[in-house]
């Protein structure tokens, strides 16, 4: 027992330190958008103060940040909704269905994601620009498919592989349908995987740099990242609206993991052994 304490302490010391120095630079982000100018850009304090909102009424009033913040909604909810879609019907054909192949499909998607954005980003433009889908949030909303569908297949995929067919055999033999067993049984039993894809697709479309700074060109189209980077200029850098935009990017991403926290984790943990 006296041998385990000096390990725990140790385990505890550590994580404390990976807490602090991953909490650190969001600490820091919120505080300075908080900050008067002269106490952002003169002094170093790790205390916050004095405050003042003025960053975030010119971030509002002087910016298009309103208009960009308004794409990544419509952006990001567009492509959770279609990717939820698809990746359930997709995942449950390939685990419910006899399909030749089925293994090298979902294989050839997964690795299809693997592929750094920057390389399929340009070609896909090339294409988008030949349909009339350049410089519009369809165009993008498509772009973010190909992160987003290939995850969403690939882990719910191994949700459904491992659930058992006689919950769904119970259901048919209680009166249900096919489709009213996998609404009814299927779907609720699966939600923790179901909000792991919805949190990951609204993670990688809502903060998505890459396909958003090829594929948009105009400035009101743009969404938040592409948007909140053209504030860096060459002679002005307006570190206090900066700031703002960051933390009111990052507050989605907190409310939806504050919320749905308790799924995500079980998610996490069934999809890593399920899969």
């Amino acid at each position: 027992m006296t041998r385990s304490m000096p390990a725990r302490l140790g385990l505890y010391a550590a994580a404390v330190v990976i807490s602090v120095y991953s909490a650190f630079p969001i600490y820091w982000m919120v505080v300075s958008s908080l900050r008067e100018p002269t106490s952002l850009l003169h002094k170093i304090s790790l205390m916050p103060g004095p405050f003042t909102l003025e960053y975030y009424w010119n971030l509002l009033e002087l910016t298009d940040y309103p208009q960009h913040f308004v794409n990544s909604v419509i952006v990001a909810v567009v492509t959770v909704a279609i990717t939820m879609i698809f990746s359930v019907m997709i995942a449950y054909a390939v685990t419910r269905q006899r399909i030749r192949g089925k293994k090298l499909i979902v294989g050839a998607m997964l690795y299809a994601y693997m592929f750094p954005p920057l390389l399929i980003a340009i070609p896909m433009f090339t294409i988008f620009a030949r349909l009339g889908l350049s410089d519009s949030l369809a165009g993008l909303i498509a772009a973010h498919l190909t992160l987003t569908l290939p995850l969403g297949v690939w882990f719910l995929w191994g949700f459904f592989k491992n659930m058992p067919f006689e919950l769904e055999e119970a259901a048919m033999v209680d009166g249900c349908t096919r489709l009213g067993a996998f609404l009814r049984v299927v779907l609720p039993l699966s939600l923790p995987g179901l909000i792991t894809v919805a949190i990951f697709s609204f993670l990688l479309s809502w903060t998505d740099y890459t396909f958003a700074l090829i594929m948009i060109g105009s400035d009101a189209n743009k969404t938040l990242p592409v948007g909140l980077s053209s504030m860096v200029g060459s002679f002005d850098l307006r570190w206090g609206e900066i700031m703002a935009g960051s933390t009111l990017i990052a507050l989605p991403l907190f409310g939806a993991f504050a919320l749905l926290s308790q799924y995500f984790i079980q998610g996490l943990g069934a999809g890593a052994v399920k899969g």
